[in-house]
């Protein structure tokens, strides 16, 4: 009974959640700039791996002892040379449509 008398006060009670971030050691970041690092770690991470089958590729195709095992290398490091033009692609896309956001909203 107490509580439905008390009920009109908690609906009219405030409550403010300010920066919690740095209470929990969490960082005092903005989700912008929060998504931009994310983002930008995984396109890096992304273009680390492709640099590397960039090199196991002519790794492969030059001890490739058949042909046929260099043209599957030599098909990899195509791929992997366009994977890595995607991500640069993709980052400058990223970088681009942040650079817009921000003159527009300042």
């Amino acid at each position: 009974m107490l509580g439905v008398l008390l009920l009109p006060m908690l609906a009219h009670a405030q409550v403010s959640i300010g920066n919690e971030g740095s209470t929990f050691g969490l960082g005092t970041a903005d989700l912008e700039s929060t998504v931009i690092n994310v983002v930008q770690w995984i396109l890096g991470f992304l273009g680390l791996i492709a640099v590397l089958a960039i090199f196991a590729s002519i790794i492969v195709a030059a001890t490739a002892k058949s042909d046929e095992r260099a043209s599957v290398a030599r098909k990899a490091l195509v791929g992997a040379i366009v994977g890595l033009v995607v991500i640069l692609l993709a980052w400058a896309i990223v970088t681009f449509v942040v650079g817009q956001t921000n003159s527009l909203t300042n």
